[in-house]
This record gives structure tokens, sequence and C-alpha cells, in this order.
């Protein structure tokens, strides 16, 4: 029953909306997701290539710590939108599982973060947990992809339609 009442509930109210479309928070949160994104594929093809060569390490860990920088960043600002939009920084119901899951996203990259400062961890467990911390971010900017799709089905036209033709 919950199921089905969470998916007639819209994602934004109008008001809600209104404030998303009008916070300069969003224009932020629309330059740094694909920047982030582009971050994650530098560093991932480094990583990929220290594993298989065992060369460049160092260019790695920093490409690793530069995405870590900006998925901070990124959480740091979507915060402030969301309490913009929503009017809490964290957990508002129409992103509660996208904030949960992000949770453990910035935990095993500031762990990644961590193990790099303190040594704890040989560079081929490091380099494996940065790639647990990048799956754990692709699942996440996943979600956030399927609601930016929901938000555009459900946006109304100018003639007050929604994209699937429901008034």
């Amino acid at each position: 029953m919950r199921q089905r009442q969470d998916r007639q509930r819209p994602l934004y109210t109008s008001a809600e909306r209104q404030r998303r479309d009008a916070s300069p928070w969003t224009l932020v949160q629309g330059v740094l997701a694909p920047l982030q994104f582009l971050v994650f594929l530098i560093s991932l093809g480094l990583v990929l290539r220290t594993l298989a060569t065992g060369e460049g390490a160092e260019a790695a860990n920093a490409s690793v710590v530069v995405k870590t920088l900006v998925l901070y960043a990124i959480m740091v600002t979507g915060s402030i939108w969301e309490k913009v939009v929503f009017g809490r920084y964290l957990f508002a119901p129409a992103f509660f599982w996208e904030d949960v899951f992000s949770m453990l996203v910035l935990a095993l990259h500031t762990a990644y973060l961590a193990a790099l400062a303190l040594g704890a961890l040989d560079t081929r467990a490091l380099l494996g947990l940065a790639l647990a911390a990048y799956a754990t971010y692709l699942i996440n900017a996943g979600q956030f992809l399927l609601k930016l799709r929901a938000a555009r089905l459900e946006a109304p036209s100018p003639l007050g339609f929604t994209a699937e033709g429901a008034r």
C-alpha cells in the first residue's frame, strides 16, 4: 500500500518545483554532476591502468583524491540545494534512498583518503578500495538519473499536461 502511495505522490510539489527552478544551486548541481562523471572516467582509466601494469600509481592515487574532492563538493552543494527545495539538508522524502546510498559512497571515498594518508593499504588494495567506492558512485549516479527522468516525465507542459499525457 505504501509503495502505491509513493508512486502516486509527485516528486516535487508545485512550490518545490518553483524553488528548484529558481535556485542557483540547481545550476551548480547541473555543472558538478557531469564534471564529477568526467573526473570519474579519467580516474577509472588511471586506476585500471595501474592495476593492469603496476605503473602510474601516483597519478591514479591523485586522480582518486580529485574525484573524492569533487564528490565532497557535490555532496555539500547538493545538501544546500535539498535544504532550499525541500526544507532539510538530507533525507527529504523525494530523495531519501539516494541520500542513504550517498552516505555509503561518501564512507568508501573517505575510507580511501584515510587509508592513503595513513599508508594502511598497499597500492593494489588501495586501488581496490577506490574501485569499490566507484562502483557505489555509479549506482548512486544511476539513482539520481532515474529521479531526473521521473522529474522530467511529471513536469507539466505549458498546456498543463505531463510528458505521459495525463493532466
